[in-house]
């Protein structure tokens, strides 16, 4: 089976969000144990294809996700230039492809406010300006938002784990405004079996529609992402109800073949 190896978020290799893209017809029996080999935050397996748009399955190295954004774009730029509809388990969406990167749609978030004391001493902050969980798409995270910088957090993983399960999130993602067009997002997901995450698309809607709403950023913003853990991304976002698009850049890796 030939597979693909692309950075998302980024327009250099070795940046960005790593992705796997297995591009020939894999046995479901076996996508989990290969996501597992790969140990990437997901690989994607096409399932299906025609003129103009393909299915996929998105795993993480012990899961199956109904949707996810950055292995939606980057599986769409490996399929080529052009206007492709995207099937997953929990959304249908539409991608935008050029030579240099991908622009995808996302479906509007629903969000439930929580309390926040609990993902703030997650996390270790002093302090928290609210937390939501928010679920696009099929996927939820547990969204916190903080005026506190969040460069040098040193999370309790157990209890980041602990708090965004009982919340039934995939994750536990912090954001803070830098200013009115750009957002500093770190997202943990112990439980998932990658600790820290690169790049986050299918959270970066929903931060930028919190933002907006909470902290007074505007409608188009600027995510910056995974510094701290040597794989910056830099995503970017329209946050209009309705009308939610998520991109980047995105560089070719590296190819080969699994012999199984």
């Amino acid at each position: 089976m030939r597979y693909r190896i692309v950075d998302v978020f980024s327009d250099r290799p070795l940046a960005g969000n790593a992705l796997c893209v297995v591009v020939d017809p894999c046995p479901p029996e076996v996508m989990q144990a290969v996501a597992r080999e790969v140990h990437l935050s997901e690989t994607t397996f096409v399932t299906g294809r025609d003129d103009d748009g393909y299915q996929m399955r998105i795993f993480t190295p012990r899961d199956e996700l109904p949707f996810a954004g950055h292995p939606s774009v980057g599986t769409a730029w490996t399929m080529g230039p052009g206007r492709w509809t995207q099937a997953t388990s929990g959304a249908t969406v539409v991608i935008e492809v050029d030579d240099h990167g991908a622009v995808m749609s996302q479906p509007d978030p629903v969000f439930d406010e929580l309390d926040h004391a609990p993902a703030v001493a997650a996390l270790g902050l002093a302090r928290g300006e609210g937390a939501w969980q928010g679920t696009a798409g099929g996927t939820t995270h547990l969204y916190v938002a903080t005026d506190e910088p969040i460069d040098a957090l040193r999370p309790d993983m157990n209890a980041v784990g602990r708090v965004a399960g009982g919340a039934g999130a995939t994750t536990m993602t912090v954001f803070r405004r830098l200013d009115d067009r750009s957002v500093h997002v770190r997202v943990f997901g112990p439980h998932t079996g990658i600790p820290e995450d690169p790049g986050t698309g299918s959270a970066a809607g929903p931060v930028g529609v919190l933002a907006r709403r909470h902290l007074g950023t505007g409608t188009d913003i600027t995510i910056r992402q995974g510094d701290e853990i040597g794989r910056p991304c830099r995503i970017e976002v329209h946050a209009v109800e309705g009308d939610i698009t998520v991109g980047g850049r995105v560089t070719a890796c590296a190819e080969g073949r699994f012999t199984l």
